[in-house]
């Protein structure tokens, strides 16, 4: 299958939601909350990159939790009739419970954006 498949695009993006190897899906991406593996146990492909390539993945966390903030406030202003202190503390609770929530999620999808992209490297074998 080609990675342009729109299975092998599922395939990989399931993967990641299941926080598993983009490559494979047999191994967890993390080893503990908030600790990338350095590589996947099962095919060798390598998760810890060159410094600064997580910056996608940053950015894909503040941008999503950007996002959930205004629809919530919009749903808000328009489906309640919350005072301004209130829609603030939800906003609040939203701004700091989301990015944590989502962290692992914005890693291993950036992981399987890259995948699809260019594959991820593999480990080289000493021989």
């Amino acid at each position: 299958m080609s990675k342009r498949d729109p299975r092998t695009i599922i395939l990989t993006l399931g993967r990641c939601l299941k926080l598993r190897c983009p490559a494979c899906g047999r191994a967890s991406v993390f080893e503990r909350p908030f600790n990338l593996k350095e590589r996947c146990p099962a095919c060798g492909v390598i998760f810890k990159r060159e410094e600064g390539f997580f910056v996608g993945a940053i950015m894909a966390n503040v941008v999503a939790t950007e996002l959930l903030i205004l629809v919530v406030y919009f749903l808000c202003l328009l489906l309640t009739n919350f005072g301004e202190r209130i829609i603030l503390t939800i906003l609040f609770v939203i701004g700091i419970s989301f990015p944590l929530a989502f962290y692992h999620h914005s890693w291993s999808l950036w992981l399987g954006l890259d995948h699809l992209i260019e594959s991820l490297p593999r480990e080289s074998r000493r021989q």
